[in-house]
């Protein structure tokens, strides 16, 4: 039975609701208008711009996100950015110039993102194809059909191919031919957000993260389990209530994993024994980051957190954003960025969360991951805008 589709507004509107009627101690206690929303998007209020934001070329790619509510995310090798769109187009661009290298029509829909390991590109379709092309220009090598669609960027080591699909599989492909190896199946809820973990591929280990609530290690060249860590536990009467998909990009430093999960927990787990380090209560999809000491996570409220990577506690919390649909936070140079729906990109310091510039990038939203090198940042807008920006102190 294919799972419903619920957009992230919808969602946390539902999720409000349903907790405000199961609690009847609730009632009585104010009066709400009957046409307030208190998930509206909160309006924005002028800052001071203390950054440059200089925009350093703009490309248009395809279709970009398509109308599957996808995060196809580009990714960067050297000074090459890899990005698809979900019409099946990809391209290579010199990162520095914008200069178009190579570009291709596949004759597929695309979903997954891009991975790349050395002169290969792993993309996931929506028909749940998993496609490894030449990273010199862009042809195709071999092409593995599995089960379901593939919402996240299939990633390689030079053995394997890991892809991660909707339905709670991972497989594991053979990196030169695309044959199957071994697929690990996960139970799947009734219902769950429409996405999934993107798995990260590090010494011959996985890590990835489920609708369940866990996060698991696996062997990548069998699929066993190693371990795996209970994020957050499935709690209401509800199936919307009960939702704890482990969603977004997990965040790896070292022997720390950082994972994050909706309705549940943002946790730091040791990876060489799954034992959890630390924990704080919060509800996120977009996914993890890390930098200057801090672990950064979007709430689905729309407040921005950074928690101590030591574990004691929170460090800075911003809550201007509130009900934006923000991004998954990138660090670039000493600041960090989250994009809404608006298309509008929110610079914040890292050392204590005020904002210090903002720009309009796609007025369709930008969904996917951000990509940071230096002080440059790469967005890629809904609509297939990929543009890159400088980001410098004002003298």
């Amino acid at each position: 039975m294919q799972t419903p589709y619920i957009p992230w507004r919808t969602l946390a509107t539902i999720s409000l609701v349903l907790t405000l009627s199961a609690c009847s101690t609730v009632s009585g206690w104010f009066d709400l208008d009957d046409d307030e929303d208190l998930t509206a998007p909160v309006d924005l209020v002028d800052i001071d711009q203390s950054v440059e934001i200089k925009k350093l070329w703009s490309r248009g790619i395809g279709d970009g996100q398509g109308e599957g509510y996808y995060k196809i995310q580009p990714a960067i090798a050297g000074d090459t950015i890899y990005v698809a769109s979900a019409e099946g187009e990809v391209a290579a661009i010199n990162r520095q110039t914008g200069k178009l290298l190579w570009e291709v029509e596949l004759d597929i829909s695309l979903s997954g993102g891009v991975g790349v390991y050395d002169n290969a590109l792993m993309v996931g379709s929506r028909d749940g194809s998993v496609l490894q092309l030449d990273a010199v220009n862009g042809s195709v090598n071999w092409s593995t059909r599995l089960s379901g669609e593939v919402l996240a960027p299939p990633q390689g080591n030079g053995k394997v191919v890991i892809a991660q699909s909707y339905e709670g599989r991972v497989q594991g492909l053979d990196f030169a031919t695309g044959e199957k190896l071994w697929t690990f199946d996960s139970n799947v809820p009734v219902l769950t957000i429409r996405g999934t973990s993107t798995p990260i591929l590090s010494n011959n280990m996985i890590y990835t993260g489920f609708a369940t609530g866990r996060v698991l290690a696996l062997d990548a060249n069998t699929g066993a389990i190693a371990w795996e860590v209970r994020v957050a536990i499935s709690q209401g009467r509800s199936e919307i209530e009960r939702m704890v998909d482990v969603d977004g990009t997990m965040a790896l430093a070292g022997q720390e994993l950082y994972a994050a999960s909706y309705q549940g927990r943002l946790v730091a787990i040791d990876v060489s024994s799954g034992r959890k380090l630390w924990q704080q209560d919060v509800s996120s999809f977009a996914g993890v980051s890390q930098g200057f000491g801090n672990v950064y996570v979007t709430d689905e409220d729309g407040t921005v957190t950074a928690y101590l990577r030591n574990g004691q506690g929170e460090r800075w919390s911003q809550t201007a954003l509130g009900y934006r649909e923000l991004s998954r936070p990138t660090p670039v140079s000493s600041y960090l960025a989250v994009a809404d729906y608006e298309g509008i990109v929110h610079l914040m310091s890292q050392v204590d969360g005020k904002f210090v510039g903002r720009v309009k990038v796609d007025g369709d939203g930008a969904r996917a991951d951000m990509l940071s090198n230096g002080n440059t940042l790469y967005v890629y807008g809904n609509s297939g805008k990929l543009v890159a920006y400088k980001i410098t102190a004002k003298d």
